[in-house]
């Protein structure tokens, strides 16, 4: 596992290195803005059609999503009692809500699970971001903010009608449930896009991470984001994905998904509402590098014997 997100982690030191020496004199946050639209509008929407028009769409569909979702119930309430007990402002405890319970299951989950398991798995990140955490994050998410900011932005229903990558995703499951073969000339085309999107998510998630928001005096609120992103979330959504009757990698693969760090896209919604965008960005880059020492201890539990095994059931 080790030795598989090392390259990674390179990528997204890249990114990191970018932001300090800022190369041809190329600000990172404009150049992030640039990747992650390139990857928004065209190549992740072009891998959502390629990847679910071929994917085999069972019931482990609908089990993925609900995993998924009782996982963000469950920590976004955590980190709601929390963060309230710890009586800060709303706009902290609406960003460390954010940064508690979405994972990033597209941008690192993505190329972990096909890197580990291959190209088979991307349809298990792309349907447990698709599929619950992107809709869960622009409505229920969206919702979260406007009541703890203090800052109107777009309505969150107009948001979530505005991701290329969920229209993708409807034509290439309506395509697929009525059995249209994909064409030779777009399958290409559509894979030759598609190749392309895990190593520039990765640089543009590096582009995001900042060192400068990291300070010791945040720690204390930061630690329950790491308690509850890190490990309550893979462990809600193992138990549940074991219980409504996910086995094998595929367990695994979802497994691995909830222990992916803290969402990037989630800083959108704090410039956009008025949250503390800076305390979420220290979230984001803390539990992603942490993820580091987190990804491979539960990858060693991430098979279902373990699972079974160690949840006692």
């Amino acid at each position: 596992m080790t030795e598989i997100l090392f390259p990674m982690f390179l990528l997204l030191g890249g990114g990191v290195l970018w932001r300090v020496l800022k190369p041809m004199a190329m600000d990172a946050d404009a150049l992030r803005r640039a990747l992650t639209a390139l990857v928004y509008v065209l190549l992740l929407p072009a891998l959502v059609l390629e990847v679910l028009w071929k994917a085999p769409l069972s019931l482990d569909s609908v089990r993925i999503a609900m995993a998924a979702t009782v996982g963000t119930l469950v920590t976004a309430s955590a980190a709601y009692f929390v963060f309230r007990a710890l009586r800060v402002s709303p706009q902290i405890r609406g960003a460390l809500i954010l940064a508690s319970a979405w994972a990033n299951v597209t941008y690192l989950g993505l190329p972990v699970l096909e890197a580990l398991y291959g190209p088979w798995a991307r349809s298990v990140a792309l349907q447990y971001d698709l599929f619950s955490n992107t809709p869960l994050l622009l409505s229920m998410g969206a919702w979260i903010a406007i009541r703890h900011g203090n800052a109107r932005g777009e309505p969150p229903l107009k948001a979530l009608l505005g991701v290329p990558a969920l229209w993708a995703a409807a034509i290439a499951i309506g395509l697929n449930l009525n059995e249209i073969s994909i064409p030779d000339w777009l399958n290409q085309l559509l894979e030759l896009l598609g190749r392309s999107v895990p190593p520039l998510m990765l640089i543009a998630l590096g582009l995001g991470l900042r060192l400068d928001v990291l300070r010791w005096n945040r720690l204390p609120l930061l630690l329950p984001v790491i308690a509850i992103q890190l490990f309550l979330m893979p462990l809600v959504v193992g138990l549940t994905g074991f219980g409504v009757g996910l086995s094998g990698l595929t367990l695994s693969a979802v497994l691995l998904e909830a222990a992916m760090p803290s969402m990037l896209l989630g800083i959108v919604l704090c410039d956009r509402y008025g949250l503390d965008t800076s305390l979420f960005a220290a979230a984001v880059s803390l539990t992603t590098g942490l993820s580091l020492l987190t990804l491979p201890l539960w990858h060693s539990w991430a098979n279902s014997a373990a699972l079974a095994s160690w949840f006692g059931v």
